[in-house]
C-alpha cells in the first residue's frame, strides 16, 4: 500500500484518468472528492463488497443452463 500525505486541496493523481482531491479535514474525518470519467465506477469500499456479494448470490441462484443429459 502505497500512504500519501496531502493537505487541504492538494491532489492525487491515479493514472491519467483520476484526479483525487483532499476537500476537507476535519477532527478525524477526511472529506474526498474523486474526478473520473463516468465509464469508471466508483464506490465505497461497503458499498462495492456488498455489490460483490450480491452478484455472487445472484449467481449462485441462477438455474445452471449447461446441456442437459437424460
Amino acid at each position: 500500500m502505497l500512504v500519501l500525505s496531502r493537505h487541504c486541496d492538494e491532489q492525487i493523481m491515479i493514472g491519467d484518468d483520476v484526479v483525487i482531491t483532499v476537500v476537507e479535514i476535519r477532527g478525524n474525518k477526511v472529506r474526498i472528492g474523486v474526478e473520473a470519467d463516468k465509464s469508471i465506477p466508483v464506490y465505497r469500499r461497503e458499498i462495492y463488497d456488498a455489490i460483490q456479494r450480491a452478484n455472487r448470490e445472484a449467481s449462485d441462484e441462477a438455474p445452471n443452463e449447461g446441456p442437459c443429459c437424460d
